[in-house]
């Protein structure tokens, strides 16, 4: 049969085992805190500019290229 924890005195065991959890991760916390450089990041600036786009002509698309690929003459 399982004694009451709170009546056997155990109660006090789990409560420290508990506070140390806690004790263990604020001190984990605090570390990665205070051995982590923040660097300052520049601010990025971008071209404001609308550039147009050239339209191409078929005329000036070479035929002469080879294909890698050609469609089929019959769909399926």
């Amino acid at each position: 049969m399982i004694d009451n924890p709170f009546e056997s005195g155990h109660i006090k065991n789990y409560i420290l085992a508990y506070a140390s959890v806690v004790v263990i991760m604020v001190l984990f916390f605090i570390a990665s805190t205070l051995f982590h450089d923040i660097e300052i990041q520049e601010k990025k600036v971008f071209e404001t500019k609308v550039v147009e786009k050239k339209e191409v002509s078929k005329d000036e698309i070479k035929e002469d290229e080879p294909k890698k690929f050609q469609l089929m003459q019959k769909s399926y």
